[in-house]
């Protein structure tokens, strides 16, 4: 089974969020659909069901490896490199 690689170099504590909602989303007009945290930064995003698809581009972006999902009652990670989840 594939593993991530990226887990263990992550910052403890995870980094506190830089937003509440997509900043990108705010900025062009649009409507999140779910949010995700970067793990390396704290960068807030809009999931790939969103019409932005800003937590992928700040990955594609940045190169940060790992995000987790940033909605309340869900607790999931995802590593966008090695494609599983954390």
């Amino acid at each position: 089974m594939k593993q991530c690689t990226h887990s263990d170099a992550l910052p403890h504590p995870e980094p506190e969020p830089l937003d509440e909602t997509c900043p990108e989303c705010l900025r062009d007009g649009t409507h999140p659909v779910q949010l995700r945290l970067c793990l390396s930064c704290g960068h807030v995003g809009c999931c790939d069901s969103s019409p932005g698809r800003h937590a992928t581009e700040h990955h594609a972006r940045s190169g940060h490896p790992v995000m987790r999902t940033f909605e309340p009652g869900e607790d999931w990670r995802w590593c966008f490199v090695d494609h599983v989840l954390v």
